[in-house]
């Protein structure tokens, strides 16, 4: 299995708007800018206006369908397809409204990707 650089199109997001109603723990994510780690690549930043966002880490702001298929107080778990380009199946465990980690899995073009990151708001967009 191909690891893809994490971020690769969620750093070249600038703002994503607020179109969708979270659900459980994504309702207390906080809006504004994040930074995302995984292992030793460098750091990418997003404007987080969705925390669906978060969900689809491998498909920056791609217009993606979103299915939650479980969620409790503290983690969801999200099925998401992006039309022509992936799908992906993410775990968000919320530890604070400014803190998520992510497990992410699916296809991206066609190239399998598995990614496991940090997220941490950093400040206002």
């Amino acid at each position: 299995m191909r690891i893809l650089p994490p971020f690769a199109l969620l750093s070249a997001a600038l703002a994503w708007p607020a179109v969708s109603q979270a659900p459980g723990p994504l309702g207390a994510v906080e809006r504004g800018q994040w930074e995302l780690r995984s292992g030793d690549s460098p750091a990418g930043t997003v404007c987080l206006g969705d925390p669906f966002l978060l969900a689809q880490p491998q498909h920056g702001p791609q217009a993606c369908t979103h299915e939650v298929i479980s969620s409790d107080a503290h983690s969801v778990t999200v099925n998401y397809v992006c039309p022509g380009v992936g799908r992906g199946r993410t775990v968000l465990r919320v530890e604070t409204p400014r803190l998520v980690q992510i497990d992410s899995q699916g296809l991206h073009n066609g190239t399998p990707f598995a990614l496991r990151a940090q997220a941490r708001k950093i400040g206002a967009c």
